[in-house]
């Protein structure tokens, strides 16, 4: 079984963190600011500052990290390519936002519609940067 090349796990991983970084500024800062910020009003919530801001952006390029490490490690079983990508992005997906999302649904802390565009959302921009990560990604050569 070849290793997992490290070096294009990380690069890939990077490239894909960039995807879903650039994707997460889009919509919070662009289609749902305005419902998001209402809703953190409501809650008695203050809206996400510099630091905040930078743990969300180091958490996505972690989640791209982790993302094309995931595709490296299932590669071997199921081929390199986009159909492999693609299982690593939902498996991804469901990990980190499927699951967050009907937390926070179950909950009743945000409201509905903003928790199914996220679902929604992040089901697409984890599949763009499976794939993106996955084309960089190659295993090492003997």
């Amino acid at each position: 079984m070849p290793r997992i090349n490290l070096p294009k796990v990380l690069v890939g991983g990077l490239v894909a963190g960039l995807v879903i970084n650039i994707s997460q500024f889009i919509l919070n800062m662009g289609v749902i600011a305005d419902e998001s910020a209402a809703a953190m009003q409501r809650m008695g919530v203050p809206e996400p500052g510099g630091a905040a801001i930078t743990i969300y952006v180091i958490l996505g390029f972690l989640i791209g990290i982790l993302l094309v490490w995931l595709y490296a490690a299932i590669r071997p079983r199921f081929g390199p390519g986009p159909s492999t990508a693609v299982l690593a992005g939902l498996v991804m997906w469901a990990v980190w936002y499927g699951f967050r999302m009907i937390d926070f649904m179950a909950a009743g802390t945000w409201p509905r519609n903003l928790l199914i565009l996220a679902i929604v959302w992040g089901f697409v921009e984890m599949i763009i940067a499976a794939l993106v990560g996955g084309w960089l990604y190659k295993e090492e050569t003997a």
